[in-house]
């Protein structure tokens, strides 16, 4: 503990400097997401000298632990005891002890479940924050029922560290489904969309979908977990080929970390767009004839096209009532390359910057990272 208290001490009395001169601070834990985002710059501020588990509770279904922990170990402590990240958490095929669990929440990435079972946020109880002005500050707690007013904790959930340095987190976590299973359907995307939409409406244990394929046809896969009971009354209602268990877990792993062949695929010169829709947003006309990965039920549609297409896939994607941004640049601008999605309006745009000077009044955390100028 005094060895981490040390630590704690080092990086604010560096956050504390930073301010005084200005300085800008680039946060980092593994590295694993630094494709993503504009500009990387800045001193680099390593987080992985805070590490450890805080508080876990197994009955209690929540840990508290430091942010420069790896996420493999904090996934290895709760599969120990049954217990799980339900939302997913992207490694990226980064190296196991790469990415970090501070880098989990401020990317705010969630894998192949997160339409059905909520995203990092909403199990994101509380977190520690040494802010702009080097001050450490608590939000939240251990319990729901501790957050009153706003909820800056989960605020902290996709900031990609623009408001401060993540020190703690406590996460709620959710025991391991007993069933399991993963059904197959050849189909093309409108049929693929179609079924997705009429199983949302029906008490079905649904967990994640993918679909990809070309104009004519595809494959869909949907995985079902819950009770073992439900899933395998799901499992004779919809049909479908039922995969083996053991080789489709390194897919839905695979998929959470595009590392699929879809994503390795991508040709030179292209990048990677995503799309954020309604789930009932139907087949939508892409530059170039380009057939997307449909993830999400339909939410969520993985592009691959060059950056010149932007323009028409913002547009395609505001008509459906969703946003498009770059996910991953072309190869040849990789790493810190990728785009932004734009606020919807002016309004959010001015709250975003409010929010940005109240934690960080200098400017020194992650400048740029999420937009220009902040």
């Amino acid at each position: 503990m005094q060895g981490m208290d040390s630590a704690l001490a080092q990086i604010t009395e560096r956050v504390r400097a930073a301010a005084a001169d200005q300085t800008p601070l680039r946060i980092r834990g593994g590295g694993s997401k630094d494709f993503h985002g504009l500009a990387l710059h800045g001193e680099v501020l390593d987080t992985r000298v805070l590490q450890g588990m805080v508080d876990y509770e197994p009955s209690e279904l929540v840990v508290t632990v430091r942010t420069g922990t790896p996420l493999a170990e904090l996934e290895a402590a709760l599969a120990a005891q049954g217990q799980c990240l339900p939302f997913e958490p992207p490694h990226f095929g980064a190296q196991p002890q790469a990415t970090t669990v501070g880098g989990m929440v401020a990317a705010g990435l969630s894998g192949p479940a997160r339409a059905s079972v909520g995203a990092v946020r909403d199990y994101l109880l509380g977190v520690v924050l040494l802010n702009g002005r080097a001050e450490l500050l608590t939000f939240g707690g251990q319990v729901m029922k501790n957050v009153a007013g706003y909820d800056v904790s989960r605020l902290m959930a996709g900031a990609w560290g623009t408001l401060g340095l993540l020190t703690e987190v406590s996460l709620k976590v959710l025991p391991v489904a007993p069933g399991e299973a993963t059904l197959r359907f050849e189909c093309n995307q409108a049929d693929a969309l179609r079924r997705l939409h009429a199983w949302g409406g029906q008490p079905l244990p649904l967990n994640a979908s993918r679909w990809a394929g070309d104009a004519h046809t595809g494959t869909l896969q949907v995985r079902l977990r819950g009770a073992v009971a439900a899933v395998e009354a799901a499992c004779r209602t919809m049909g479908g080929e039922r995969l083996d268990p053991a080789v489709v877990a390194a897919d839905w792993s695979a998929c959470r970390d595009q590392a699929l062949p879809w994503f390795a695929a991508r040709p030179p010169g292209h990048a990677l767009w995503r799309l954020s829709l309604p789930a009932t947003a139907p087949v939508m006309a892409l530059p170039g004839g380009a057939q997307p990965l449909v993830e999400w039920h339909g939410a969520l549609r993985w592009v691959q096209a060059p950056e010149s297409a932007g323009d028409a896939l913002r547009e395609a994607a505001r008509a459906a009532g969703g946003s498009a941004a770059m996910f991953r640049a072309p190869l040849a601008r990789e790493p810190g390359g990728a785009g932004h999605a734009a606020l919807p309006s002016r309004a959010l745009e001015q709250i975003h910057a409010r929010l940005k000077h109240s934690f960080d009044p200098a400017g020194i955390f992650n400048p740029g990272r999420m937009a220009p100028g902040w």
